[in-house]
């Protein structure tokens, strides 16, 4: 078998035994396959997989491989099931040339940048679904808003109707243990539900995107219900 296809039954099963113990089913997580750094090869070999989801950190990046993708045999097929996600940070200049790829953009972390993708969707007459980054570990230098913020955020985004915002996504902090993140999850957790509760009209809190190869089995405990996950797809054994 495939290495790839190997590694990504792998992470499947571990996907289902963590939804299990969050009392969930493994069909309501859903796999981002991250591919920052990976060729058209590799990312067709997953998509062959079954993976539906891909998720590029760089708008340049991913517009080089959006159209080799596009290209193969199966590019009917593949757009037709393929959804791309914007994960990384988004430059206001870089927002028309991703609206043109990405079904769902995980990290606007500004109102300014909220206004300037609504202005582009406006502009092409279509929605776009999008996540709000909050920084729950408060690390300096990285991107996303403070969680106090976040309700006055969700207040002022009710002024661009054109933007659906579906959830929130969070980074946790590198670290060897899994577990340091917990906390930082279940504070994206008890965050979704705040602003639930406050039933703005444009908001919805349908995803958490949290959880990358380090920590997303305890990100699916802590709510998750979108994985971002590249290295243990893709990283192969030597043993």
């Amino acid at each position: 078998m495939n290495p790839i296809v190997n590694n990504l039954f792998s992470i499947n099963e571990r996907i289902a035994r963590a939804a299990e113990r969050s009392s969930r089913t493994p069909d309501s997580i859903e796999l981002v396959a991250v591919t920052k750094g990976r060729s058209v090869p590799e990312m067709q070999a997953i998509l062959d997989a079954g993976v539906t989801n891909i998720g590029e950190n760089r708008v340049q990046e991913a517009q080089q491989k959006y159209g080799a993708v596009n290209a193969t045999a199966d590019a009917i097929s593949t757009r037709e099931t393929c959804r791309w996600h914007l994960i990384g940070h988004l430059q206001r200049n870089k927002v028309k040339t991703a609206l043109e790829m990405f079904s769902l953009i995980h990290s606007v972390d500004s109102l300014r940048l909220l206004a300037e993708i609504a202005r582009r969707a406006e502009a092409r007459a279509q929605g776009i679904d999008v996540l709000i980054q909050v920084n729950t570990t408060r690390e300096t230098g990285k991107y996303g808003l403070d969680a106090a913020d976040l309700l006055a955020f969700m207040e002022d985004a009710q002024a661009y109707p054109t933007v659906n915002i579906i959830g929130l996504m969070t980074m946790g902090q590198f670290s060897s243990s899994p577990e340091t993140n917990r906390p930082a999850f279940a504070l994206l957790r008890a965050l979704a539900e705040k602003v639930e509760a406050q039933q703005f009209p444009t908001v919805t809190m349908q995803h958490l995107s949290m959880g990358m190869t380090n920590d997303f089995e305890i990100a699916i405990e802590e709510g998750a219900n979108l994985v971002r996950i590249g290295r243990a797809i893709f990283e192969v054994s030597e043993e």
